[in-house]
C-alpha cells in the first residue's frame, strides 16, 4: 500500500512524529507546505498537524479543502500535536478541544485519528515564543522553566497508531 504523510509543524516534533510513523509505514513524508506529490497516486494518506496558541496552521485547512473529495475517498488518517495532550484526558480526538474543534469545522472524514502531546523546546524558541509559550504554560501548570527542553511525545501510542494504520490493510 503506497503511503504519504503529510505534516505541518512548528518547532518540528510533527515532522519528527511523520518520520517514525514512515518508517513503521514505508511511507513518503513531505511538508504541507512543500511540492505536494499528486494525492491520486497514494492509497493512503495521512496528515499530522501542530497547534501553536490555540490554532492550526491556516494551510492545512486550505490543503483539505482543495483535496476534499479525494481524501473522502480514500484512507485516511489525521493526528494533531498539541502540548495539552501531555494531560490525561485531554489526549484523544474526543477530549483534546482543538482536534474536536478542527474535526467539526472541516468535511474530511479521516477513516483514523489520534492525538499526541508535542514538545516544549523554550532554549530554540525566539524571545516572544518562549515568552507567550511559558505564559501558557504557566496558566495550565507546565513547565516555566525556560532553559529545559521537554518532550512530552508518547513514542508508545505513535507505535500503536501506526500499528492500527497497518491493520487497516
Amino acid at each position: 500500500m503506497k503511503t504519504l504523510i503529510l505534516y505541518s509543524s512548528c518547532d518540528g516534533q510533527t515532522q519528527k512524529i511523520a518520520q517514525f510513523m514512515a518508517e513503521k509505514l514505508i511511507a513518503e513524508v513531505r511538508s504541507i507546505s512543500d511540492n505536494v506529490p499528486d494525492l491520486a497516486e497514494f492509497d493512503r494518506i495521512i496528515i499530522g498537524a501542530s497547534i501553536r496558541y490555540g490554532h492550526f496552521n491556516k494551510l492545512l485547512y486550505q490543503f483539505i479543502e482543495k483535496n476534499i473529495a479525494l481524501l473522502n475517498r480514500k484512507q485516511t488518517a489525521f493526528f494533531g500535536v498539541n502540548l495539552t495532550a501531555r494531560k490525561a484526558g485531554k489526549d484523544t480526538p474526543e477530549t483534546n478541544s482543538y482536534v474536536k474543534k478542527f474535526l467539526q469545522r472541516i468535511h474530511w472524514n479521516p477513516t483514523l485519528c489520534a492525538v499526541f502531546a508535542g514538545a516544549l523546546l523554550y532554549p530554540r524558541y525566539g524571545w516572544f515564543d518562549r515568552m507567550m509559550i511559558r505564559f501558557i504554560m504557566k496558566i495550565t501548570g507546565g513547565e516555566t522553566d525556560t532553559s529545559k527542553e521537554i518532550e512530552y511525545t508518547d513514542w508508545q501510542k505513535v507505535d500503536k497508531f501506526a500499528e492500527q494504520l497497518k491493520q487497516l490493510n
